[in-house]
């Protein structure tokens, strides 16, 4: 439920919970002159590899942007720039959009910031902008407890927010330390606020304080460097730190497939030169190689660990995929899922039905089923032809592809100055690449550079497909649907396009391809799923799909799972093996997870900002198996 917000006569916007404006009639000049340069910005981050921002209210995300715009604006400006805010009650995107239509020369990225800010339920959501290279972390919910869980390292911060009269919660000595658990030696503060409790406890807390001229209406303002007399204990994390020490340089990716894409991608965005080794001649060979698969969020009445992430995963996916050719590549057209078991399984308080509701007549009409049958839509999700993806993922100029280079054996290795690396040889023995950082995203293809805790167990996975055709007996369905198997009704340009069915879930199978009687078996398996999720189409299709004579197009890979069923995202053997990384085991949650996922391990590696929560970090994590 977004937060009501009044309109007062000069068009400021103002919270009445709180009884406060959310910026002043000079909110720009306020945003620029208190916060920015309080900050030392845009000078302090010049040739940095990236700048981290944390502030303490987001309201309507003026300052935000306009720390965006000065970061565009400056040619030194850091190769990415992380903005870390807290916001327990997020305002709706309609009053986001109203309250900044006054500020023209930010309109660009005000409509930008716009088009992302939907779905924000409590947790972390990871907006990006600028292909990657500005990313918007929002924590919703209670800033100290956010920042407890999260423990974000700052650069800068920007403590802001309503009054301490109206919102003494969000200046509390508690939230300050919060504050300043997120801070390293030397991250400048800066506020409009020069409350002699909150100097106190900022001085409390390891800040050296100053006040200095306020802008008008405000005579002062407040300026402060964390730098304690004391040294400040490490935080205790929920994952350890396991990030590289040295500056950007060479990483091997091994595996072509989304994750070894996505991987590959999130490292040559923050400055890493990548090179992708691959047995196969072409990217995405193997499972990523499926005609066209559907990613829509997981639903659970509980809203889940795995309901979480597969959000955050098709936020994720989404941002990765604006780039393609809507409708060609790829489509956000919505997703119904048509519950077969009669199960239901969305939150009995209706949160989220920005993701994800109850399917109303028309949708279920056009499905062609009854009405009253238990389904539900998933707005934000859609279809995807993930090769696609792929390719546009290692088309970066600090990508290179190596294809037909199938990596038989790793070896440890150490430059003259004593710092690790990992040489990749062949089946011929000849080395194939080196790099200090070597990151496994093979899928079931991992396996040789895994320890025995790592282990990943195979699931073959077989879909139909075919070309189509304008006019079947029965009306095909406007969008995918999944629920017992799935269905892609139409995928790509029409006249050009597919649709796909699918698909078997054959455990411990790795043969491919599969002998004509075990294809044979799958598309007779994926009708029979299809008679379920869609009985009317199903009829009126059976005579293309499994009717006498029938030869639909036939598709086959081995995806791979922890027993957990989740991924493995983290440092192989931190202690044991640095430099080694592994991002694989997305199962049958590839489309949806692996942009994700990708991103989590460049954060680790780098330092940065999680972009989803931390708890959900650790469950991904390589820490969370025994003997880690």
């Amino acid at each position: 439920m977004s937060e009501p917000i009044d309109w007062l006569p000069d068009g400021i916007p103002y919270n009445p919970r709180f009884g406060d404006r959310y910026h002043s009639e000079t909110g720009l000049d306020q945003a620029r002159g208190v916060f920015l340069s309080g900050c030392g910005l845009p000078r302090a981050w010049a040739g940095q590899a990236q700048w981290r921002v944390l502030e303490t209210g987001f309201g309507c995300g003026l300052n935000f942007l306009v720390t965006w715009a000065a970061w565009r604006a400056d040619p030194d400006r850091p190769r990415l720039l992380h903005f870390v805010s807290c916001e327990a009650y997020p305002v709706s995107a309609e009053d986001l959009r109203r309250a900044l239509e006054g500020q023209p020369e930010l309109a660009p990225l005000s409509r930008a910031l716009h088009a992302q800010y939907w779905g924000l339920l409590p947790g972390v959501h990871r907006l990006a902008f600028e292909g990657g290279r500005v990313l918007l972390t929002l924590y919703i919910g209670d800033a100290q407890a956010m920042l407890r869980q999260q423990q974000p390292v700052a650069d800068a911060v920007y403590l802001d927010g309503f009054s301490p009269l109206a919102n003494p919660d969000l200046w509390s000595p508690h939230t300050l330390k919060a504050v300043a658990r997120c801070s390293r030696r030397g991250t400048r503060l800066a506020t409009w606020c020069v409350a002699g409790a909150v100097r106190e406890a900022l001085a409390q807390c390891g800040f050296q304080v100053k006040k200095v001229p306020g802008m008008p209406p405000k005579r002062a303002n407040l300026q402060a460097v964390f730098d304690p007399a004391w040294e400040p204990r490490p935080a205790q994390q929920d994952l350890p730190d396991v990030r590289v020490r040295q500056a950007p340089s060479q990483a091997l990716v091994i595996g072509g497939g989304l994750s070894g894409a996505a991987a590959a991608a999130s490292l040559a965005r923050r400055g890493w030169d990548v090179q992708v080794l691959d047995g196969a001649a072409e990217p995405a060979a193997g499972a990523s190689g499926l005609p066209a698969g559907v990613f829509a969020p997981h639903v659970s009445p509980d809203d889940s660990l795995l309901s979480r992430l597969s959000r955050g995963g098709v936020r994720a996916t989404l941002q990765a995929l604006a780039p393609l050719a809507e409708g060609e590549d790829w489509s956000a057209c919505g997703v119904l899922e048509h519950e077969v078991d009669g199960k239901l399984r969305l939150p009995a308080d209706g949160a989220g039905a920005e993701w994800s509701r109850p399917a109303d007549a028309a949708a279920l009409a056009a499905a062609g089923l009854p009405p009253g049958t238990l389904a539900y839509w998933h707005a934000r999700g859609g279809w995807i032809r993930p090769a696609r993806l792929v390719r546009a993922l290692l088309d970066h100029p600090s990508i290179a592809w190596r294809g037909r280079s199938a990596v038989a054996r790793l070896e440890r290795t150490a430059a003259p100055d004593g710092t690790p690396g990992w040489q990749a040889f062949g089946h011929d023995g000849a080395l194939l690449a080196e790099a200090p950082q070597v990151v496994i995203a093979a899928g079931y293809g991992s396996r040789p550079w895994l320890p025995a805790r790592y282990p990943l167990h195979a699931l073959r996975g077989q879909v139909s497909w075919g070309l189509r055709a304008e006019g079947p007996a029965a009306a095909w369905p406007p969008f995918p649907v999944n629920g017992h198997g799935n269905l892609v009704p139409h995928a790509g340009r029409p006249g050009n396009a597919v649709w796909v069915m699918g698909s078997t879930f054959e455990r411990g199978q790795t043969a491919l391809p599969p002998t004509p009687q075990e294809q044979a078996e799958a598309h007779a398996a994926n009708a029979a799923k299809l008679q379920q999720l869609l009985p009317a189409l199903a009829e009126g299709l059976a005579p293309a799909i499994a009717g006498p004579g029938a030869a639909p197009g036939h598709w086959a890979a081995v995806r791979c799972t922890a027993p957990d069923r989740l991924p493995f995202v983290g440092p192989v053997d931190a202690a044991g093996q640095p430099g080694l990384w592994v991002c694989a085991a997305m199962g049958a949650r590839g489309l949806t997870l692996s942009q994700l996922c990708g991103e989590l391990l460049a954060a680790r590696m780098m330092g940065e900002p999680l972009p989803l929560e931390a708890r959900l970090a650790r469950a991904l994590s390589t820490e969370r198996l025994p003997g880690a």
